[in-house]
C-alpha cells in the first residue's frame, strides 16, 4: 500500500502467519500519530465528496463551511451529521443512487441495498475500486481475528442484496482462504448445511448468531453433536447484538465445542462493515480507525463523548469514491474505551460490542430496558432453551413486559417427572428480571420448537401499547 489518496493496495501482499498483524506499523501506531493519518485522510475524503457529491456541497454550504475548514479532527466534530433520513430522501429525489454518488451509473460494479422492513430501501452503488479496497479491509480484519489461508469458511448468510455475505466472500477470497458460500433461506437448506458441514469439515463460520444456534438444534435433532462432529475453530458474526453479549458468545462457544465466537459489524452503508471487530481475544470489537473513521456522540447533543461513556457511533469513509459516508450516524448504542488490547493494536474499542439502537430502548413504568440485557439474562440461565420473544402490553394504562422463553429439551425431559420444574424455572427468571432490570416481568414458559425460528436476523420485540391505545380510543 502507498500513501496517495485513495490508497493503492497489493493483491498479492501477505503477511507471514505466524504474525498477528496485517500491518503491523499501522495498526499499533501511537493513537497521537494516527490522528495525523486520519486527518489526512478525511481532508482527501471530504475534498473528493464537495467536488463530486452534491448533496455534501448542499449540505456543508448550508453549515458555512468548505473542506480546506477542517484542519484538526476537533474542527471535524463540526461537520454535520448524516441521517439515514437524509440519504433515502436524496435517493428518492434523485433516484436511484442519490445525488451522493460520486462516480458514474456506469461504473458501478456492484448494487447492494437494505430489504426495506424498517423503511423505504436504500442502495448501495459501490465502484470495483472500492470493492477491492473492501477486500483488502476484510482480508486484513479477519487476519486480526485469527484465519489465515489455510482456513475454510462456511458463510452460513443469505446471498441477496444484503452485502455481509458479499462482504465475508470477498474478504476470505483476499486472505486466500478456502470460501465456502453456502447461503441460507432456501427450504431444506440448514438440513442440507448440516450435511455439508460434516462432510467437507470447514473451520470457520460466517452467519447471524441467531442462525448459528438454529443451526446447532437441527444438527442435534438429526443425532449430530456440532461440538464433536464439527470441526469449526472460529465463528464470527454480525447482522444482531448476540455475539457480543457475554451469555450469548458463551453459548454458542460451548455448543460448537469451544470454537471461538468473535463480534463484528457496522452498517451495510459503511461497508467494509467489519471495521467493527474483535481480534483474536475477544476483548470487544476494534475500530479500525485508518480506514473507516469512528466517533461515538452523545444521542441528544451529538457531543463527542469521553472514552467510557456510551454513545451512538457516527462513521466516515477515509478510503470511499464511489459512495462516502461522512459523519453518517448509525443510531446504533455503544460504550468504547482506549485501555490497551493484549494484541497490540492500539485502536479504540467497544467492549461491550454493539448492544443496541436508540430506537430499540422501550420504557416499562419508567425504566429503560434493551433488549439485549434480557437476551443476557435468558442466556445465562440454565434450563432455558433456544428461542424468546419480548412482548409489551398495556392494560388499565400501565405497561406489563412480557418474556416469552421455552425451556430446554432437558427441562422437557425432566419435566415428565417433576411436573413443578418449569415453575421453578419461571420464578427463578422473574427474580432475575426484576433484579437487574428494575421492573416486574411476567414469564410465559413454553416447550422446545414452540417458537418461530429465524436463518437471518431475529426479530424479537412486539409492542401492543399502541393496539390498546387505538381500541381504547374507539369505546
Amino acid at each position: 500500500m502507498d500513501d496517495t489518496w485513495p490508497p493503492r493496495y497489493e493483491e498479492t501482499y501477505l503477511p507471514d502467519p505466524k504474525d498477528r498483524h496485517w500491518f503491523r506499523d499501522r495498526e499499533t501506531l501511537d493513537p497521537e500519530d494516527r490522528q495525523g493519518v486520519i486527518l489526512k485522510k478525511i481532508r482527501a475524503q471530504m475534498a473528493y465528496a464537495y467536488q463530486h457529491a452534491p448533496l455534501y456541497r448542499r449540505k456543508w454550504k448550508a453549515a458555512g463551511l468548505e473542506p480546506d475548514d477542517i484542519k484538526t479532527l476537533q474542527e471535524f466534530h463540526k461537520v454535520p451529521l448524516l441521517t439515514k433520513q437524509e440519504i433515502r430522501q436524496d435517493q428518492q429525489d434523485h433516484p436511484p443512487f442519490g445525488s451522493y454518488l460520486c462516480i458514474s451509473p456506469g461504473d458501478v460494479h456492484r448494487i447492494h441495498g437494505t430489504s426495506g422492513t424498517t423503511g423505504k430501501p436504500t442502495v448501495y452503488g459501490i465502484g470495483y475500486p472500492d470493492w477491492r479496497r473492501i477486500a483488502n479491509a476484510h482480508a486484513r480484519i479477519m487476519w486480526g481475528m485469527g484465519l489465515r489461508p489455510d482456513d475454510t469458511l462456511f458463510i452460513g448468510s443469505f446471498f441477496s442484496l444484503y452485502i455481509g455475505s458479499w462482504g465475508a466472500l470477498v474478504g476470505a477470497e483476499r486472505l486466500g482462504m478456502t470460501s465456502f458460500p453456502f447461503g441460507a433461506g432456501v427450504p431444506g437448506q440448514t438440513a442440507m448445511a448440516i450435511r455439508w458441514i460434516r462432510d467437507l469439515q470447514p473451520t470457520a463460520f460466517y452467519g447471524t448468531p441467531s442462525y448459528a444456534l438454529y443451526l446447532a438444534e437441527v444438527a442435534r435433532k438429526e443425532g449430530i453433536d456440532p461440538a464433536r462432529e464439527f470441526r469449526f475453530r472460529l465463528m464470527f458474526f454480525s447482522g444482531e447484538p448476540g455475539a457480543g453479549i457475554p451469555a450469548t458468545k458463551r453459548r454458542i462457544e460451548e455448543t460448537y465445542g469451544g470454537a471461538a465466537c468473535i463480534d463484528s459489524g457496522s452498517m451495510g452503508e459503511m461497508t467494509p462493515w467489519m471495521t467493527n471487530a474483535e481480534c483474536e481475544f475477544r476483548r470487544g470489537m476494534h475500530l479500525w480507525q485508518d480506514i473507516v473513521f469512528t466517533e461515538l456522540v452523545h444521542p441528544e447533543s451529538h457531543e463527542v463523548v469521553p472514552y467510557g461513556s456510551e454513545g451512538v457511533p457516527v462513521y466516515t469513509h477515509l478510503e470511499r469514491t464511489s459512495q462516502p459516508m461522512i459523519r453518517y450516524y448509525a443510531g446504533d448504542l455503544a460504550t468504547w474505551t482506549d485501555e490497551p488490547c493484549e494484541c497490540g493494536r492500539t485502536y479504540p474499542r467497544l467492549p461491550r460490542g454493539i448492544y443496541g439502537r436508540v430506537d430499540d430502548m422501550f420504557i416499562v413504568r419508567g425504566e429503560n430496558i434493551y433488549p439485549s440485557a434480557i437476551e443476557e439474562i435468558l442466556r445465562a440461565t440454565p434450563g432455558v432453551g433456544q428461542e424468546f420473544r419480548i412482548i409489551i402490553s398495556r392494560e388499565e394504562a400501565m405497561d406489563e413486559l412480557v418474556v416469552q422463553a421455552e425451556y430446554s429439551p432437558e427441562v422437557a425431559a425432566r419435566a415428565a417427572r417433576d411436573g413443578g420444574l418449569p415453575r421453578q424455572l419461571q420464578g427463578e427468571l422473574e427474580r432475575r428480571f426484576k433484579a437487574t432490570l428494575g421492573v416486574r416481568t411476567a414469564v410465559q414458559l413454553v416447550a422446545p420448537d414452540t417458537l418461530p425460528r429465524t436463518e437471518f436476523k431475529a426479530r424479537r420485540v412486539i409492542d401492543n401499547r399502541n393496539l390498546f391505545t387505538e381500541l381504547r380510543g374507539t369505546l
